[in-house]
Order: C-alpha cells, then sequence, then structure tokens
C-alpha cells in the first residue's frame, strides 16, 4: 500500500488570524472591547482581540478561544463580518484576518486580560485610542454591519438586560443609528410587531415614575421568521 501523500508548495504561504470585534451597550452610550498587546508589534497598543488561527480548529472556534483567552468573553451572539487582506497589514508578514462581531450584554461581561494581552477595557466606539494594524478599518465595518442590521433582524436585543423597558429598547436604536426616533411612533410599530412580551414588573429603584417591564419572545420570533415574517424598524 502506497503510503500518505505529501503536499509541498514553492510559494510563500500567508498565515491566518482572526479578530473580534465586540459590541456592549450602557444607557447613553455604545462600546466597543479592546485589550493591550503585551507583545510586539504594536506591544502597548490598543487592538482588536484576536489572534492566529490553530491548524485544529475551524474560524468560529479559533474566534471564542481568542475571546476567552484574551479577555474572558464569551458572547451569545457571534457571527463573521468581512476578511481583511491587504498587503503590508501586518508587520510579521503576510498575514489574512477574518474579522467577526459580537454582541454581549455590558453587565454580564466584565473583561480581564489572560494570554498576551496587557490589558482588556471597553471603550466608546465613538472615541477609540490608535489602534494596531488595520482595526480601525475593522471597527468601521463592524459598526457599518451593526446599523444595517440592527434595523432587520432583531439582534439588538442581545445588547439588553433580559427584561428591559420600551424607553431603554427606544434608546438602544438611538445610539446605535446615531439619530433620535419619535416615540409614538416606534413603540406603535415595535409593539404592532407583537413580540415583546408585557411582564406584570415594573422598574425597581428609579427616581422617576417607574415604567413597565417587557421581554423579548425569541421563540415566537424564530415561529414567525419560518413563516416569513420580517422585522424591520
Amino acid at each position: 500500500m502506497p503510503g500518505p501523500v505529501s503536499y509541498t508548495y514553492e510559494y510563500p504561504r500567508p498565515a491566518l488570524t482572526v479578530d473580534c470585534v465586540v459590541f456592549g451597550l450602557d444607557d447613553e452610550d455604545l462600546k466597543v472591547l479592546l485589550i493591550r498587546r503585551g507583545v510586539e508589534p504594536f506591544a502597548g497598543r490598543w487592538a482588536l482581540p484576536g489572534g492566529f488561527v490553530r491548524m485544529e480548529e475551524s474560524l468560529d472556534d479559533a474566534a471564542r478561544r481568542e475571546l476567552d483567552e484574551e479577555a474572558g468573553i464569551r458572547p451569545n451572539h457571534l457571527e463573521q463580518l468581512y476578511t481583511f487582506g491587504a498587503p503590508g497589514r501586518d508587520p510579521r508578514g503576510r498575514v489574512v484576518t477574518v474579522a467577526y462581531f459580537a454582541l454581549v450584554k455590558l453587565s454580564d461581561h466584565v473583561p480581564h486580560a489572560a494570554t498576551d494581552a496587557r490589558d482588556a477595557a471597553w471603550f466608546s466606539v465613538w472615541d477609540t485610542p490608535k489602534l494596531a494594524f488595520d482595526h480601525v478599518d475593522v471597527l468601521g465595518t463592524a459598526l457599518q454591519r451593526l446599523k444595517g442590521k440592527v434595523r432587520y433582524q432583531p439582534i439588538g436585543f442581545e445588547l439588553l438586560p433580559p427584561k428591559f423597558t420600551l424607553t431603554q429598547l427606544q434608546r438602544l436604536y438611538e445610539v446605535i443609528l446615531e439619530r433620535e426616533l419619535d416615540k409614538r411612533n416606534f413603540r406603535k410599530k415595535i409593539l404592532a410587531m407583537d413580540l415583546l412580551e408585557e411582564l406584570d414588573e415594573v422598574e425597581q429603584d428609579v427616581s422617576h415614575r417607574a415604567a413597565r417591564l417587557y421581554r423579548f419572545d425569541h421563540k415566537k420570533y424564530k415561529q414567525l421568521e419560518k413563516a416569513g415574517f420580517n422585522f424591520e424598524l
């Protein structure tokens, strides 16, 4: 029996990395998770979490591993964004990166740096420090994807606590889309979709009149989606 075929290539091969844009939301601002690099190149510079893909793992697995290892983040929503492969984007050589973007509830994810990250922290997407590599372009692409997708898929609920007010929901869209929305029209449209479960609960420990709490019905949305329902705001 002949042995296994060994393939060799005479031309140089690019390396492969993953980089992750993780968004979170507080009351007034959209945040992005950054890590401070502890190794060269760009040691001490802030960057998106990421790293080289191992031979035995898928791209999705590599992205989740890097987020867990570098910042202790394990997002529920993670999706592939875009491939960045311009020559010279990485001073270590020819490196192609597959970018991902993730959405997390900010209160559930306190980042802590590990492996080759010196620090990890949340920054406003509108006020980030100078980023390593081409990560400013990666972040910009992810932000545009979020702005577009949040209007035709209910991914924004991944940024909210499980129970929220209509004001919090409207504010989420205003922060991401960078514009004010008419309160009456917004509430009429979102409630007409019949995807929010009104709870017999109100806000606690607030200085103003306590507002009713709601919960997004994921199961109902999946059923409607299969029937051809289009989420659009």
